[in-house]
């Protein structure tokens, strides 16, 4: 009888003592497949929303504020050697003669031997002169001024500011040219003027070593 109730007892013991380890072996796996599926969503909203966050606020942001503007920009290529992104590769003068839109203003960039200048020089502005504004010209001023080297040196060095201008700086300022007289800017936007009279048609255009400010004028030298 002794040992019928011992082996009854044991046998009670071991069936409560495996009930418990299961109940807890059960609560266990409930409580790591709680956490595990806590954090996977919120490190997945953190990501999600860092991503929606770097998408839409930063990257957009960055993008617009270096983009070209202007009405006269849907007259530039969409691709190749004359586009915004192929000028970009491209030295001043020769982004310039691979947009058709600046022909007149690379003719007399090579009539003046400015074309090594303008290509070497570092960190510049360039208000570039389009063929409509060339076209204002009478044609006998332009023909005299293509032949005189010298005033037309002048008249294109007036034209090149010596530090890259951004949109912002572009709204109200005074900027030295190369030619040792200064011109004005002002606007907001995307609309904005030179000198009281040019208008920038294609402004935030891009070059390997300027920004270029595509104008409906052609800027003449106060003296």
């Amino acid at each position: 009888m002794t040992t019928m109730r011992t082996f009854r007892a044991t046998r009670t013991t071991r069936i409560a003592a495996a009930s418990v380890a299961a109940g807890a072996l059960a609560l266990g796996a409930a409580a790591c497949s709680s956490g595990s599926s806590g954090t996977g969503s919120a490190n997945g909203g953190a990501t999600s929303s860092t991503s929606s966050a770097a998408a839409s606020g930063g990257a957009s942001g960055t993008a617009m504020a270096d983009a070209p503007f202007g009405s006269a920009c849907a007259t530039v290529p969409a691709t190749g050697a004359g586009s915004f992104d192929g000028m970009a590769q491209a030295p001043v003068a020769t982004a310039a003669s691979n947009n058709p839109a600046l022909s007149t203003l690379v003719t007399a960039v090579k009539a003046a031997g400015l074309v090594d200048t303008l290509n070497s020089a570092q960190n510049i502005t360039v208000f570039a002169p389009d063929n409509a504004a060339f076209a204002k010209l009478p044609k006998a001023t332009l023909d005299k001024v293509l032949a005189d080297k010298a005033m037309l040196t002048k008249i294109l060095t007036y034209h090149v500011v010596g530090q890259k201008l951004t949109p912002a700086q572009l709204g109200s300022g005074s900027y030295p040219t190369l030619e040792k007289q200064s011109l004005t800017t002002a606007g907001s936007g995307t609309s904005y003027t030179v000198n009281g009279t040019a208008k920038v048609v294609c402004g935030n255009v891009r070059t390997a070593n300027a920004n270029v400010e595509i104008i409906d004028t052609v800027l003449m030298p106060p003296s």
